[in-house]
C-alpha cells in the first residue's frame, strides 16, 4: 500500500481521538469501538498503525497505535512481528507513559522469545537515552502478576544492578519498580541483593522498591540509614 493511502485512515483515527474525552479511559473505549479498518488482516493493519505512530507525535495519536500491539499480544504467533514494531517504535519514545505502555508488550514477548528480547534489553541498558535504559529494566518483569514465566534471577540482577548509580530520574524510577516485582517473584533472593546493595540504591529507586516488602521494610530503612551515617 502507498503511503499517500494511508491517509484517509490517519485522518479517521484522528477525528475519533477528537471526538472523545482526552482522558486515557476514553480514548481506551474510543478505540475498542474500532475503525473502517480494523478487519483488515493483521499485517495490513499493523502496516497502518506504524504509518500512524511515525507520523503523528501526539500522545494520544500514538497510544491508539500502542492500543493495538496490546490488543494483539496475546496470540503469540503474531509476537515476532509485534517485537519488532515495538523495538522501532522505541526509537521515538520521549516520555515514561509510552515507554512503559510498550514494556507491557515487550514482557509478554520475552515468554516466548526470551534470547531476542533479553539481547535487545541488554543493548539498551548501555544506550545514552534514557528511555531505552528504562525500558530495559522495566520489560524484565513489568507488573509481574501478568506474566507466566521468568526470567533467572541472575539474568535480571544482571540489568538492574549497571543502573543503580544511574542519574537520571526516570531510570531509577524503573529501577525501583522492577526491584518492587523482583522481590514478588523472587522473595528470598530479592532482599540479600537489595541488603549487599543498600548502599548503592538510590532513595528515589529505595522507596519504590520496599513498597510492598512488609515485616521487613524498616529494618531496611535503619539498615540504610545506618549506611548513609557511617559514610559521612
Amino acid at each position: 500500500m502507498a503511503k499517500h493511502q494511508y491517509t484517509p485512515y490517519h485522518n479517521e483515527v484522528l477525528a475519533k481521538i477528537n471526538a472523545a474525552s482526552p482522558v486515557i479511559p476514553a480514548q481506551r473505549r474510543a478505540f475498542k469501538q474500532g475503525f473502517s479498518f480494523s478487519k483488515q488482516p493483521f499485517e495490513q493493519q499493523l502496516a497502518i498503525w506504524d504509518h500512524i505512530w511515525k507520523h503523528n507525535d501526539n500522545f494520544r495519536t500514538r497510544l491508539h497505535a500502542y492500543l493495538f500491539l496490546e490488543d494483539c499480544v496475546t496470540k503469540q504467533e503474531l509476537h515476532d512481528q509485534l517485537w519488532k514494531t515495538s523495538v522501532s517504535w522505541q526509537e521515538d519514545i520521549n516520555d515514561w507513559g509510552l515507554c512503559d505502555a510498550l514494556a507491557k508488550v515487550n514482557t509478554k514477548v520475552l515468554e516466548t522469545h526470551p534470547d531476542t528480547v533479553y539481547k535487545q534489553l541488554s543493548h539498551w541498558n548501555k544506550d545514552k537515552n534514557l528511555w531505552k535504559r528504562r525500558q530495559s529494566v522495566v520489560s524484565l518483569l513489568y507488573y509481574s502478576r501478568t506474566k507466566k514465566v521468568f526470567l533467572p534471577f541472575e539474568q535480571i540482577t544482571a540489568l538492574i544492578q549497571p543502573l543503580l548509580a544511574d542519574q537520571e530520574y526516570y531510570v531509577q524510577k524503573g529501577v525501583g519498580w522492577t526491584l518492587r516485582e523482583l522481590h514478588n517473584v523472587y522473595p528470598r533472593k530479592m532482599l540479600p541483593f537489595l541488603r549487599s546493595n543498600i548502599h548503592s540504591v538510590s532513595p528515589i529507586a529505595f522507596t519504590t522498591a520496599i513498597e510492598k516488602i512488609g515485616a521487613e521494610k524498616e529494618a531496611l530503612k535503619e539498615m540504610r540509614k545506618a549506611n548513609r551515617i557511617s559514610h559521612k
